[in-house]
């Protein structure tokens, strides 16, 4: 008997235990939650990408679901200030309109759920998908699980609008996550769909992805307004906002189930959805990874969810300053405006940023304590481009000879030195000119310190990194300079202005050269004079 209460007494007390651990759905039992784990910050660089029925047309870009249907007013837009085209965004002209009308006929006669039958990828190849991400440096890497069109590339049993029951036949997540995780990398899953539903009234509405949609059939097919069926209804969010709601949180919980990602990526827009069901999907996340003995990660935009529960990302942009609280920048492979060749889903206008753009990006943003999620754009059948694959091909070259000063790395006392090229911090942000090798930036790991010049300044040039000046060197000891992938040994010396370093007779490579320096007991005690910029509480939006 004494035996049986015993065995009771510890069941009890590991079932209360654990009912302790488990998160709530409230900020406040969710900011107990490590937003960003070690993996995470060693990781630096991952790789996911646009592709659906919206890549059929290969015009325009990914809001093509949208636009095609032209403007809510029925008129050609008339944009009210010049945007700078130099930061990716672009005027949204509604030029897809007149394209559908002549590619594919009226939007009434043939609409966006036409397109998906269209979307065969008879090309796609996880395994050889997931070899390219390999091979370019990445350590994380997924699908756009469902962007603001509401067709999903896994197999739901929530939505018929999937790739595995329609369009190509496939499950994707599926069949890359294994191949992604074979390679012992991170599966990410990118979520864009709080765009989908339809919300009745006020600016909210505005933001629903298919309003064009809406406002066109009024004009054009009145009689068919408000009588999608229900198959129609997920697709184009035309359901009572409350079942919207609770289908946007089943199609989380059914991609945790599933696929288990490791990162769920959200897009702008949470703010339109309760508070409630924000905190109903992140406590499910968290609790399931529990399970799984899993460190996961959020990701969230503006002010849709406390910094203590995710990583904080921009869009085609990034801090100008270093951090001391790990965030993320998803950029694209394309070069250019939105709205024309800078599309984040394949058109045939695309131009491609090179090899070392990319990488001078994301040195930038590792430097500042950030890491970097670069999309590429896939055509409808399942090929990625060659100018795609050549950029990051290119990239991987250069990571796989210089990655220590990269991967697993943490910032110094300052992000790095050189003129200023970026302009501001946040979304969207454009710089002066290219970074050059005026700019250098520093990471460091364990006791050395690396100094990465973004060009190749020419043989036997003098550099001085300012950083080591005798002010602020105190009583860090440096005991050796090299190049990381290069064998030939350098001059350097410490002078009062800072370390002067000979650069090497020849260029290991062009694109950015890697000084390490190496130290005797470590650089902590180095003098700092901009502290890293904290995390500042501010009100969670919707």
């Amino acid at each position: 008997m004494k035996k049986i209460s015993i065995v009771f007494s510890f069941i009890f007390f590991s079932t209360t235990l654990f009912s302790q651990k488990k998160y709530k759905s409230d900020w406040k039992s969710l900011s107990k939650h490590n937003e960003s784990p070690e993996w995470f910050q060693d990781a630096k660089f991952g790789i996911y990408f646009h592709w659906g029925p919206y890549s059929v047309p290969a015009f325009g870009n990914e809001h093509y679901p949208r636009t095609m249907y032209g403007h809510i007013s029925g008129k050609k837009p008339i944009p009210k200030k010049k945007r700078e085209e130099g930061v990716g965004v672009g005027f949204q002209t509604y030029r897809e309109h007149e394209f559908h009308k002549a590619k594919f006929g009226q939007p009434k006669d043939f609409e966006y759920h036409d397109l998906v039958p269209l979307f065969k990828a008879t090309n796609f190849n996880p395994e050889k998908w997931a070899d390219l991400f390999q091979l370019s440096g990445a350590k994380f890497a997924g699908p756009v699980a469902m962007h603001h069109d509401g067709y999903a590339m896994w197999n739901s049993k929530i939505t018929p609008w999937n790739a595995a029951q329609s369009g190509p036949k496939v499950d994707v997540l599926g069949a890359l996550s294994k191949a992604i995780r074979k390679r012992d990398m991170k599966l990410i899953t990118t979520f864009h769909h709080a765009k989908v539903g339809r919300y009745d009234e006020g600016s909210k509405k505005h933001r629903w992805h298919y309003y064009g949609r809406e406002k066109y059939l009024e004009r054009k097919a009145p009689e068919r307004v408000g009588i999608d069926s229900e198959a129609l209804q997920k697709l184009y969010g035309t359901m009572p906002w409350e079942e919207f709601c609770s289908m946007w949180n089943d199609l989380l919980e059914e991609v945790i189930d599933n696929y288990q990602p490791d990162i769920i990526w959200f897009d702008s827009w949470l703010d339109r959805l309760p508070q409630e069901n924000r905190q109903k999907f992140a406590s499910y996340y968290l609790n399931e990874a529990k399970k799984w003995n899993k460190e996961v990660v959020i990701t969230y935009k503006q002010n849709d969810m406390p910094q203590d529960l995710g990583v904080l990302d921009f869009e085609k942009g990034r801090m100008d300053q270093m951090t001391d609280y790990t965030w993320l920048t998803d950029g694209t492979i394309s070069d250019g405006s939105w709205s024309t060749t800078g599309s984040w889903s394949y058109t045939e206008e695309l131009d491609i940023k090179s090899a070392k753009t990319l990488l001078h990006i994301l040195i930038d943003i590792v430097s500042k304590n950030g890491n970097f999620l670069l999309n590429i754009s896939p055509t409808a059948d399942g090929v990625i481009p060659s100018e795609q694959e050549k950029s990051l091909l290119e990239m991987g070259t250069w990571l796989r000879a210089n990655g220590e000063a990269i991967y697993g790395t943490r910032p110094f006392i300052t992000y790095g030195e050189g003129p200023k090229r970026l302009q501001g911090s946040g979304h969207f942000v454009s710089m002066t000119k290219p970074y050059d090798d005026e700019n250098i930036r520093y990471t460091t790991k364990d006791n050395a310190i690396y100094a990465i010049q973004m060009g190749w300044a020419g043989s036997h040039k003098k550099l001085v990194l300012k950083a080591f000046s005798k002010e602020n060197l105190r009583e860090t000891k440096i005991t050796n300079v090299s190049v990381v992938d290069s064998s030939e040994k350098i001059s350097w010396k410490l002078t009062e202005e800072g370390l002067l370093i000979t650069t090497p007779f020849k260029a290991s490579n062009k694109v950015a050269l890697c000084f390490k320096i190496e130290t005797k007991n470590g650089w902590k005690t180095m003098r700092q004079e901009v502290k890293p910029l904290k995390k500042s509480p501010f009100k969670i939006d919707g």
